[in-house]
């Protein structure tokens, strides 16, 4: 992933076909590995999906998902990454039990400096994702208030702006962290 980037803004059209696209991936993962599947990718409101501050953010999360995976003894038997224009994504065959791993994912979202701009989702076998609710976790959290994220964005309660200043602090609390 190179350093020189313009951010461009996306189409609901482009991020519907990266979404159609990643179900083709999936499917095709699920067939060739027979392994649940752990997919990444960003939370970025707004119409810019990929930056360097994005970029950043996504190979912080590849680099704790393959630590997790080593520290737990479970193997990867593919990662395939990719960005494009909608965002960076990622697509892991772990050879692990899909509600274990689900688990380990949420604990990352909700423990990891950054983890609250990572979309974990884990697939199992059946090609169906683990939700939070079904395995009686609690809903991810509002980037700005306590609320339930889904709810937020469904009623747009706060501006874009805040949302993204939310995001710059999380990424600026992280670097800072990383320095002391």
């Amino acid at each position: 992933m190179d350093g020189s980037h313009t951010p461009v803004p996306v189409t609901l059209e482009q991020m519907l076909a990266a979404r159609e696209e990643r179900v083709r991936s999936q499917q095709a993962a699920l067939a060739a590995h027979g392994l649940p599947l752990l997919s990444l990718t960003l939370v970025a409101p707004g119409p810019v999906k990929d930056s360097a501050a994005l970029r950043e953010v996504f190979c912080v999360a590849l680099a704790r998902l393959e630590a997790l995976c080593r520290e737990r003894g479970w193997r990867v038997a593919a990662c395939r990454a990719w960005r494009q224009v909608t965002g960076c994504e990622a697509l892991l065959a772990i050879d692990a039990d899909a509600v274990q791993l689900k688990r380990a994912a949420v604990a990352l979202e909700d423990t990891h400096a950054l983890g609250r701009l990572w979309d974990l989702d884990v697939l199992g076998l059946d090609g169906r994702s683990l939700s939070r609710t079904a395995l009686g976790l609690a809903p991810r959290r509002c980037l700005v208030c306590d609320e339930a994220a889904h709810a937020c964005a469904r009623s747009r309660a706060h501006p874009l702006e805040q949302l993204q200043a939310a995001i710059a602090r999380l990424l600026e609390n992280h670097r800072h962290a990383a320095v002391c």
